[in-house]
C-alpha cells in the first residue's frame, strides 16, 4: 500500500505477496502475508508486485519505478520475495510468452496464446530449462542488494527462499526449486543477509491440495484452483516465517508485545 508516513516493511515480490484463492487483491487487503507480517511488527507494507515477476523483472522496477525510490528512504527492512517464478520448467522460452502480448492482429495473439498455453504443461515435466538459472538469479539479487546499498547501506534485507507450488500449468513439476535454493543460500551467507524459507508452509498448504477439483470446491477449502497462489491459511503460515525474520533485524525479542500477527475475525481461519 501506499502511504506518505515514515516507517514500512518495503516489499519486492512477485504475484503471491497479494493473490488469493480466487485471484488477485488490493495491496492493503488485510488477509495478505505482507500486511499480515507488517502490522504484528508494528509496522506498515509498502508492497510492489506485480504476476509473473521474476528476479530479473524485479531488478528492472527497483532501476525503473518511482514509487519504489520513493519508498525506499522511509523503509526499515526490504523483503525480497522474490525467486518462485524463477525456479518454474519454461520449456518454451520466457521471451516467447512475454511477446505474445505485443502480437497483432488479436487472432493471431490468441492462437498463438492457446498453443502456448497447450504446449506448457506437457513439456513442463522435462523439469528444464526453468524461467531463470540459478546462477542468473543470484546475478540479479546482487543487482538489486548492491543498488539498495549505495542509496541506504543502513537498510537491512530479507530474502525469502521459493516456495513450491501443485499447478497443474507447470506439470505439477518443481525440481528446479531445491538448487536455487541452494544457490540463493549461499549468496545470503556470503552477504550477510538473512534469510525466512517459504517452502515449509506451502509444501503444507499444497499436501492435500486436489487440481482435478472443481474450483468452487478449492475455493472452498481455501486453495487457489491454479495450484499456484495460496489461499489465505497458507498467506496467515507466510506471515507468521517472515515476522519470526522481521522480529530478528528489528531487534524485536519473542516477549515483547505487537501487533497481532493474525486477525480472530477471518472467516477462513
Amino acid at each position: 500500500m501506499t502511504d506518505s508516513r515514515p516507517g514500512s516493511i518495503l516489499v519486492l515480490s512477485d504475484s503471491l505477496a497479494y493473490y488469493g484463492p480466487e485471484g488477485g487483491l488490493p495491496a492493503d487487503d488485510e488477509r495478505i502475508w505482507p500486511n499480515i507480517a507488517a502490522e504484528a511488527v508494528g509496522e506498515r507494507a509498502e508492497l510492489f508486485g506485480r504476476i509473473g515477476w521474476t528476479t530479473r523483472d524485479v531488478w528492472w522496477a527497483l532501476t525503473q519505478d518511482p514509487r519504489i525510490w520513493a519508498a525506499v528512504p522511509h523503509a526499515r527492512v526490504v523483503v525480497l520475495a522474490i525467486g518462485g517464478m524463477d525456479t518454474l520448467p519454461s520449456p518454451l522460452p520466457t521471451a516467447l510468452r512475454e511477446q505474445i502480448r505485443y502480437l497483432r492482429p488479436a487472432p493471431l495473439r490468441q492462437a498463438v496464446r492457446t498453443a502456448y498455453q497447450w504446449v506448457q504443461p506437457r513439456l513442463s515435466p522435462l523439469g528444464w530449462p526453468v524461467a531463470l538459472p540459478p546462477a542468473v538469479t543470484v546475478d540479479y539479487l546482487e543487482k538489486i542488494r548492491g543498488a539498495l546499498a549505495m542509496v541506504r547501506p543502513d537498510l537491512p534485507v530479507i530474502l525469502c527462499l521459493s516456495p513450491t507450488h501443485r499447478s497443474p500449468y507447470y506439470g505439477h513439476v518443481h525440481t528446479g526449486r531445491a538448487p536455487a535454493t541452494a544457490a540463493a543460500r549461499r549468496w545470503a551467507a556470503e552477504h550477510d543477509v538473512p534469510t525466512v524459507d517459504f517452502y515449509p508452509p506451502t509444501a503444507a498448504h499444497f499436501a492435500d491440495f486436489d487440481s482435478g477439483a472443481p474450483a468452487e470446491q478449492s475455493i472452498a477449502a481455501d486453495h487457489n484452483p491454479d495450484g499456484i497462489h495460496w489461499g489465505f491459511g497458507c498467506h496467515r503460515d507466510v506471515a507468521e516465517v517472515t515476522i519470526a525474520g522481521l522480529r530478528s533485524v528489528l531487534g524485536i525479542g519473542a516477549g515483547v508485545s505487537t501487533t497481532g500477527a493474525v486477525r480472530g475475525d477471518d472467516p477462513l481461519r
